[in-house]
C-alpha cells in the first residue's frame, strides 16, 4: 500500500475561509451581534483617523494599539462608516487565521485530512470564538493573526537567517503594539527558535548573537509606536497596563488570588473554551451534544498523552502557547476575567490538536473520524444558535449590569433628536455607541455608573473632547439603563435642587429630560468632578 501524499488542494485554501465567512455572514444577517462600547470606540477612532487624527493607542489607555482602528478606517473609506464595515475587517482577519491554522496543522501532521479538520473546526467554531472574532474589541483578531504567523515562521528554516530573524522580530514588535496578547504566541515561539539555533551546536555563539540582534532590531522597528509613546510619556504607564493594571481589582494575597484564578479557569475558562457555555453565562449549551463533544476531546487528550498526536518537533511549541496562556491567566491580574476573550488562542491550539487527531483517525477509519468531526461541528452550530436566541443575543457583556437589550438604538436617537437632547450624561455602554451611530451629533459622556452598587471609574470617560461639548452645554439630559439605585438618587437630587424633569422609557433606556435647571453628576455626588471648567452655552444643534 502506497503512503498517502501530503497534498492539500489549492481550492481548499479558498473553500475553508469561504465557509468561515459564510458562517459569520449568517449571524451578521440575523443581527446577532449587538454594537458594544469598545467596538464603538474603535469605530470613532477610525472616523477620527479619516479626519486627520493619529491615535497611538485605544482611547483612554496606554495599551492596545490603534492598528485595528487604522484597518477599520480603510474599510470605512471603501464601504462607508457603518458597523458592518468593522465586522468585515474582523471577518477577513479571521478568514486568514483559518487558512493559516490549517496550514500549521498540515505542517505539523503532514496529513491533508488534519488540515481539513482544523480548517472546518475554525470555520464553524465555538460561540466564544464566533463572537470575539466578529465584533472588535480593539486588537484580538490582529494579535491572533500575527501570533499564528509567528508560530509558522518559527517552524520554517527562514527563522535561522538574519533577515528571517529580523522579519520575525518586526512582526512581534507590531503585535506587541497592537495588543500585548500576542506574547502568548511569541514567548514559546521565540524559545523554540532559540533552541533550534542551539540544537547540536549548529550555530556558534557569534552567529546566534547576530541572529538575536537582527531579531531585536526588527522588534524595535515593528514596535515603533509603542516605544515612541514611552519616550514621550514615560514607560511606567506602558508597562503597568501591559501587565494588567487596568484589571488589577483584587485585594487578596498572591496565593489566594492564584487559587481563585485556578478555580475560575477550571469552572468557567475551560467550559467556554470548549464551547460548553456562552461567554456571558454559565448555562450549558446543547447539553447532549456538549457531552459528546467533551467526550471526543477527552479521548484525544488521552491519546495525546499516550502517543503524542503532534509530531515531536512541533508538539511542545503548540502546548507552549496553551501553557503560556494558562500561566498568564493564573499568575497575572488578567485572571479576573473568565468571560472567554482571553482563551481564544487556547481554543485555536485545541482545534489544531483535535484536528490533527481526527485527521489521523480518518486515515485509519474514515467514517469514524468524519462522524466525530461532524458531532463537534454540529455542537458548535446548535450551541451558537441557542446562545443567539437570548434577549441580549451574542453579547460581549459578561457582567449583567452592563447589558442593554439591543434594537432600541434608533428609537432612542429619534427621541433625543426630536426633543433637541443632544448633550448629556450616561454610562460607558451607552455613550460611545450613541456617538458613533448618530455621527457624533448626539454626545452623552460616561459620567454615570452602570454597576448596581454605584461603582464608577473615571477611566470610563475615554475621549476628553466630548467632555467640553457636554459640560459647556446649557441643556442636558440623563440616560440610565436599568439601575434602580441610580435612578432613585437622580430623582432625589432633582427634588433637593428644586429641579423639575420628565422621564421617558425606551427599551432598557430611561431618559431624564426637560430639566428646569442644569445639574452635573458631581453636583449630585454620583461621579468625581473633571478638571475642565467653562461657561455653559447652548449646545450646537
Amino acid at each position: 500500500m502506497k503512503p498517502q501524499k501530503s497534498v492539500f488542494p489549492k481550492w481548499g485554501w479558498c473553500l475553508l475561509p469561504a465557509i468561515a465567512l459564510a458562517w459569520k455572514g449568517l449571524w451578521l444577517w440575523r443581527q446577532a451581534f449587538p454594537f458594544n462600547a469598545d467596538e464603538a470606540i474603535v469605530a470613532l477612532m477610525a472616523r477620527h483617523i479619516l479626519h486627520g487624527e493619529r491615535p497611538i493607542f485605544f482611547y483612554g489607555q496606554a495599551y492596545m494599539g490603534s492598528l485595528d482602528a487604522f484597518l477599520v478606517a480603510a474599510a470605512f473609506k471603501v464601504f462607508g462608516q457603518k458597523v458592518l464595515a468593522i465586522r468585515l475587517v474582523q471577518a477577513m482577519l479571521y478568514a486568514i487565521i483559518v487558512d493559516l491554522s490549517a496550514y500549521l496543522a498540515l505542517r505539523l501532521s503532514k496529513n491533508p485530512l488534519a488540515a481539513w479538520a482544523v480548517g472546518l473546526l475554525l470555520a464553524v467554531p465555538t460561540v466564544n470564538m464566533t463572537l470575539y472574532t466578529t465584533v472588535s474589541l480593539g486588537g484580538y483578531g490582529e494579535a491572533m493573526l500575527i501570533g499564528t504567523v509567528l508560530l509558522i515562521l518559527a517552524l520554517r528554516p527562514c527563522s535561522a537567517t538574519p533577515w528571517g530573524a529580523a522579519a520575525w522580530g518586526a512582526l512581534f514588535g507590531l503585535g506587541l503594539w497592537a495588543f500585548g496578547f500576542v506574547a502568548v504566541y511569541a514567548l514559546p515561539a521565540a524559545l523554540f527558535i532559540f533552541l533550534k539555533w542551539s540544537q547540536g551546536c549548529k550555530f556558534g555563539f557569534r552567529k546566534r548573537a547576530r541572529l538575536a540582534l537582527f531579531g531585536a532590531f526588527g522588534a524595535v522597528v515593528g514596535a515603533f509606536p509603542w516605544w515612541w509613546y514611552g519616550l514621550e510619556h514615560g514607560w511606567r504607564p506602558l508597562l503597568d497596563e501591559l501587565l494588567g493594571s487596568a484589571v488589577a481589582v483584587e485585594h487578596v494575597g498572591w496565593i489566594a488570588r492564584t487559587a481563585r484564578h485556578l478555580l475560575s479557569f477550571l469552572a468557567l475558562g475551560l467550559p467556554v473554551t470548549l464551547g460548553v457555555r456562552p461567554p456571558w453565562g454559565v448555562e450549558v449549551l446543547a447539553p447532549p451534544l456538549a457531552a459528546l463533544a467533551v467526550g471526543i476531546y477527552a479521548i484525544w487528550a488521552l491519546e495525546a498523552w499516550r502517543h503524542r498526536s503532534f509530531p515531536s518537533s512541533g508538539a511542545w511549541l503548540m502546548w507552549g502557547v496553551a501553557a503560556t496562556l494558562v500561566a498568564g491567566f493564573l499568575f497575572t491580574s488578567f485572571g479576573v476575567d473568565p468571560s472567554g476573550r482571553y482563551f481564544l488562542p487556547l481554543t485555536q491550539v485545541l482545534f489544531v490538536g483535535l484536528g490533527c487527531f481526527l485527521g489521523g483517525v480518518m486515515r485509519r477509519a474514515r467514517w469514524l473520524g468524519i462522524g466525530a468531526l461532524g458531532v463537534v461541528l454540529l455542537f458548535h452550530g446548535l450551541s451558537t444558535a441557542q446562545a443567539a436566541s437570548n434577549p441580549y443575543r451574542l453579547t460581549t457583556q459578561f457582567a449583567p449590569d452592563a447589558r442593554v437589550r439591543p434594537g432600541y438604538e434608533k428609537a432612542l436617537m429619534e427621541f433625543l433628536r426630536s426633543h433637541h437632547l443632544l448633550r448629556g450624561y450616561t454610562n460607558y455602554w451607552v455613550a460611545y455607541p450613541l456617538a458613533f451611530l448618530s455621527e457624533e451629533q448626539i454626545i452623552f459622556i460616561p459620567r454615570l455608573p452602570y454597576h448596581q452598587d454605584m461603582r464608577y471609574t473615571p477611566r470610563d470617560d475615554r475621549y476628553p473632547p466630548y467632555d467640553r461639548l457636554v459640560e459647556c452645554a446649557k441643556h442636558v439630559a440623563y440616560i440610565t439603563t436599568g439601575q434602580p439605585a441610580l435612578e432613585k438618587q437622580l430623582r432625589e437630587a432633582f427634588r433637593t435642587h428644586n429641579i423639575s424633569w420628565k422621564e421617558k422609557l425606551i427599551g432598557d433606556y430611561r431618559i431624564f429630560y426637560a430639566l428646569s435647571a442644569p445639574i452635573t453628576p458631581w453636583e449630585m455626588e454620583i461621579s468625581p468632578p473633571p478638571s475642565l471648567k467653562c461657561e455653559r452655552t447652548e449646545a450646537p444643534k
